[in-house]
């Protein structure tokens, strides 16, 4: 998945028969602050009701997104899955050598003793 931000709609006079009844976004790939590009903008079908400005995760891999949408035909390869409401990143240097669950597992069982 590619956390993306929704830069604007994309208007079609035609489009393939495959993808007529969904809406075409343009989205562009940023940093985990939400803000600070990461790359070049793709286009991406939208699956979640996205607009222009929203945070965004995006699968794309074409067969995922066959199997997602049920039609081996369909020519594309991303779309949105979700729309991101907030992001909490965890401090890189406690998480070192420390998987996440582990961790979590590990805090449970402090707060259970308390």
């Amino acid at each position: 998945m590619i956390l993306c931000r929704v830069e604007s709609a994309v208007v079609a006079t035609v489009k393939n028969e495959h993808l007529k009844n969904y809406k075409i976004l343009s989205c562009r790939p940023v940093q985990l602050d939400g803000q600070s590009t990461k790359g070049a903008s793709f286009l991406a079908i939208d699956r979640v009701q996205a607009g222009e400005g929203d945070l965004v995760l995006v699968i794309n891999e074409g067969s995922s997104v066959r199997l997602v949408f049920g039609d081996p035909k369909i020519p594309l390869t991303a779309f949105i899955a979700a729309i991101v409401d907030d992001i909490d990143v965890a401090d890189e240097a406690t998480l070192e050598g420390v998987a996440v669950a582990e961790q979590n597992m590990a805090s449970a069982a402090q707060e259970g003793e308390e």
